[in-house]
């Protein structure tokens, strides 16, 4: 990955799916996602998923509920931050329209280099 400054119309955008795309920018040990759906308001939460990394969040731009394994779901905002410890499930349900949000990793989401 270049170091230094990087634009975000400059980082190549990854379709996940048709309604799912992320912009990538990482180091050799941490990861930051700018993920946006455009698919929202969904009528159900995303499946439940788990990941060995350590994630800090930030919702950009939307609204979702923060749904984490054994705990009451939240209403999050721009503006808002969510952190997710090692294999913990949790998932989102997104609320508008278009939601934007930037995940951290660490270590680094192999499966999103590939």
């Amino acid at each position: 990955m270049k170091m230094g400054a990087l634009k975000y119309n400059d980082l190549p955008e990854v379709k996940v799916d048709k309604s799912t795309s992320r912009r990538l920018v990482y180091t050799d040990n941490l990861m930051m996602v700018n993920v946006e759906f455009t698919d929202g308001p969904t009528e159900n939460a995303d499946p439940f998923h788990s990941h060995p990394h350590e994630q800090v969040s930030y919702v950009v731009e939307g609204e979702v509920y923060l749904l984490v394994e054994g705990e009451e779901k939240v209403r999050l905002n721009a503006g808002d931050h969510f952190a997710i410890p090692s294999n913990v499930p949790h998932a989102i349900h997104r609320l508008t329209s278009l939601v934007r949000i930037i995940d951290c990793f660490t270590p680094l989401r192999e499966d999103f280099l590939t």
